[in-house]
């Protein structure tokens, strides 16, 4: 048996197989962004806590930039206490003897992709993600391309805005992230008329799951679909931006194909 664990900025996913590659048992938490690194630690623990054998081999994708080769996590840009946690270390002190190997997210999928999804057979693949943060991982001739370390083919940290004595700046993720476009949702709001379908999602939403935080991204594609002009603006601006990072991605790479993918809901 083998173990996949994906982390992420607000979720955690386990999925174990068996030796044809099939999935066996999935496993699936929210992550709490208060509780940090040792929260997702701690829900680590306790899922392999509950499996019915030990995992031979563990597989990790992790969302930010890490050490391939040692397993260590260089930063999380959504979740604390990850900076400089060795990560490959610990869980092999969880199950002595298996092989741990962590990677990037983006990386995982784009390896994914290209040796066993839709792009298949080419030889020069470019992935994006969208999800709580915007990632990227290029493949080559069926083998990822890593930099130097940490090195990610991070296209959601491209400059929009360079930053200046006036600016922070603004890139890629800080725009069209699933958490950039829930705040600008949440501050257009106001702005909008009560009859707006993405505000009234949005206040359904809240009054039914009244502690949850986030996720308002979700609501624009139906609000979009019923005529809300907001959400229309909104969708076209994560379009724009999206393009105008993958020109860079062609210009730079030259990819045989460029696979757009989401995080599952």
């Amino acid at each position: 048996m083998n173990l996949g664990i994906e982390i992420g900025g607000t979720k955690l996913q386990l999925v174990t197989n068996n030796q044809t590659g099939q999935i066996t048992q999935r496993f699936r938490y929210t992550v709490d962004p208060t509780q940090g690194a040792d929260g997702i630690l701690t829900q680590i623990a306790a899922t392999i806590q509950q499996l019915p054998d030990l995992p031979k081999s563990i597989g990790v994708g992790f969302g930010g930039p890490v050490d391939w080769q040692t397993g260590r996590i260089a930063a999380s840009h959504q979740i604390g206490g990850w900076a400089g946690f060795q990560l490959g270390d610990w869980l092999r002190n969880q199950i002595p003897g298996t092989f741990v190997r962590v990677e990037n997210d983006a990386n995982v999928a784009a390896l994914g992709e290209a040796t066993q999804g839709v792009a298949t057979g080419f030889q020069r693949v470019f992935y994006v993600t969208l999800g709580s943060g915007v990632g990227g991982g290029m493949v080559i001739n069926r083998q990822l391309y890593h930099g130097a370390m940490p090195g990610e083919a991070e296209i959601g940290h491209l400059w929009l805005v360079p930053p200046s004595d006036s600016s922070p700046g603004q890139t890629i993720e800080q725009t069209i992230s699933g958490w950039a476009v829930d705040q600008q949702i949440r501050e257009l709001l106001p702005q909008l008329p009560a009859d707006s379908p993405l505000k009234r999602a949005v206040q359904q939403a809240d009054n039914e799951q009244p502690q949850k935080i986030g996720g308002q991204a979700r609501f624009l594609h139906p609000a979009y679909e019923a005529g809300d002009p907001v959400a229309r603006m909104l969708i076209e601006q994560i379009g724009s931006v999206l393009a105008l990072g993958l020109s860079h991605v062609v210009h730079l790479f030259h990819p045989d194909a460029i696979v757009l993918g989401v995080g599952s809901p």
